[in-house]
């Protein structure tokens, strides 16, 4: 299921979430104290790509501390960063959650993920069985190294923005502006919407 991250979202392509739905969700919410929002993308270029992702969304949901609350279209993109063709294209797609990890926190749970879907960081920019970025955590910027917030380079990144755009339209990444305003400085070529494909929502 794609479900728009804010209420009243007018794009007629997405579906509108059942109203219990949404009541589930937001019951599960009086769970978590005071929580943050986070911005997650993933990708897989190797394996069963779909199903990959979909293991991730269900993981980051079975984390305590955290709720999914809305995942993107999904995407075939070109790799970044190598000799095109080179590498099988990616499945990407963004995740909405709101969490009470801190942030070093949630970076642990994205790497646990990856390793539990044999990720292998051999090579740079090399292909992945998953890839789990924090694209955003709330208005936080830092420039630790361990962990850059916002992503560094999420502002260059196609497959990153435009379905984050498709899940928020008002999305603002911290120190760079609105989402929307920068799709329109970058090329979207080789970031194809799969509209044959889904991801679902946890329930």
């Amino acid at each position: 299921m794609t479900r728009p991250f804010r209420q009243g979202h007018s794009d007629p392509t997405v579906q509108p979430v059942p109203a219990s739905v949404v009541e589930q969700v937001d019951a599960a919410d009086t769970t978590l104290s005071n929580p943050k929002w986070a911005v997650i993308s993933i990708g897989s270029n190797l394996g069963n790509r779909l199903e990959t992702l979909q293991g991730a969304v269900d993981a980051l949901e079975d984390t305590p501390g955290v709720r999914v609350k809305a995942v993107s279209p999904v995407y075939e993109t070109e790799p970044w960063g190598v000799t095109p063709g080179s590498q099988p294209s990616y499945f990407n797609a963004v995740v909405v959650l709101k969490t009470t990890l801190p942030p070093a926190s949630l970076l642990e749970r994205a790497h646990a993920v990856e390793e539990a879907f044999h990720r292998v960081r051999e090579e740079h920019w090399g292909p992945r069985t998953l890839d789990v970025d924090i694209v955003a955590y709330a208005g936080v910027t830092s420039d630790d190294p361990h962990l850059t917030l916002p992503h560094p380079r999420a502002h260059e990144r196609a497959f990153v923005l435009v379905p984050w755009h498709d899940v928020d339209p008002q999305a603002q990444l911290p120190g760079r502006g609105a989402v929307a305003e920068l799709l329109t400085t970058i090329t979207q070529e080789g970031v194809a919407h799969r509209g044959d494909l889904e991801l679902r929502l946890p329930e």
